[in-house]
């Protein structure tokens, strides 16, 4: 048995003071992380009446992780959920979806978009099958980062096929409209488009939707949050303090609308010389390990300002796939497992799973 399953296994043992039901089925342990140093770290999400409870609930569980041989390191944090989460019946599930992950940034030019396509890449190499939604109206990416621009057909005149590239199902405005053609519209009909392209689209059965939001915290966002069932948010972020206050609004209305927050990725957080491999912070560095620590968050990974990732997206061809071997790649796939780790241990099961 694995350190994860073990971890699970004792976690198991413990129970929910509203729902009685043990604390990982119940949803109380999100954002499970377990690093191959045997750190292991997780949010405790309890509710707000149950607060001295969840304290009293923390310290049994650090108690039983220092028993299993492995576990170096414990770090949880507990969360209080604001209100009770009220059913939403206009959420829905995508049918043949079983996990929708929204990838997300406070502002632009963090490198969002390239980290969501070399993430979906990541995750086909598990074996999964996976699908990504460029819900960018406006400044749609997703045709050039995977070299492909020709417009989607249609069978029945009413749903749409995804192009397919790299083992992904993709879907992007970019596909419809010449890519030097603005879409000068306003908010209902960007939130009408991405919906046709969310529930017209003829996914299949998909693992996981990755969707690559626009940066900020609007239309499309809250469209999404308010319609969708969204298994859970990544959230990109650069080094620099611009960059983190934007992040910490983007991870905020996640909250606010009861996405799990996944995890934090530091993106452009250092510089690796090719020639001396002198490293260097260019933006400063450690800034969202340190939000990450304070609002109890993993941080799933430090991805380096490195050539190969600027030129690979530029060809159309992402890392994992141009070159999987490369340190970069793998960073893309630990963040990939991670994510699926998370997703599949702490998520409870669909009602109707993808079979």
């Amino acid at each position: 048995m694995t350190l994860d399953s073990r971890i699970i296994t004792i976690l198991k043992t413990l129970y929910d003071p509203l729902s009685q039901q043990d604390i990982v089925s119940a949803g109380i342990v999100q954002g499970l992380q377990v690093a191959p140093t045997g750190k292991v770290s997780f949010v405790l999400e309890i509710r707000t009446e149950y607060m001295k409870e969840g304290m009293k609930l923390k310290e049994r569980a650090e108690d039983l992780l220092k028993t299993l041989p492995g576990v170096t390191e414990i770090h949880i944090a507990l969360t209080a959920e604001r209100k009770s989460k009220a059913h939403n019946p206009s959420k829905t599930r995508l049918p043949t979806v079983r996990h929708i992950l929204a990838v997300a940034s406070g502002k632009g030019g963090v490198g969002k978009s390239t980290t969501a396509i070399n993430l979906a890449c990541a995750l086909t190499t598990m074996g999964l099958k996976v699908g990504i939604l460029d819900a960018d109206i406006y400044g749609p990416s997703l045709p050039r980062l995977i070299g492909l621009n020709q417009k989607p057909t249609s069978d029945d005149g009413k749903t749409i096929n995804p192009i397919e590239a790299y083992g992904l199902k993709c879907m992007s405005m970019g596909f419809m409209v010449a890519e030097k053609t603005p879409a000068i519209w306003r908010g209902p009909m960007v939130q009408s488009a991405f919906q046709q392209m969310l529930r017209q689209t003829n996914w299949g059965e998909l693992d996981i939707l990755v969707i690559d939001l626009p940066p900020g915290t609007g239309d499309i966002q809250l469209n999404l949050a308010q319609t969708v069932l969204v298994s859970g948010a990544l959230i990109i972020s650069t080094p620099q303090d611009l960059a983190l206050i934007d992040a910490r609004k983007s991870l905020e209305m996640f909250l606010k609308v009861h996405i799990p927050i996944l995890g934090l990725v530091e993106n452009m957080s250092y510089f690796l010389c090719p020639h001396c491999k002198h490293r260097s912070e260019i933006f400063e560095h450690g800034g969202v390990h340190k939000e990450a620590h304070e609002l109890g968050i993993p941080l799933l990974a430090e991805v380096p300002l490195h050539m190969d990732i600027r030129e690979t997206s530029e060809k159309g061809i992402p890392l994992v796939i141009a070159n999987p071997t490369s340190p970069e790649a793998m960073i893309y796939k630990e963040i990939a497992h991670k994510l699926w780790t998370s997703l599949t241990v702490t998520q409870p099961a669909l009602a109707h799973p993808v079979k």
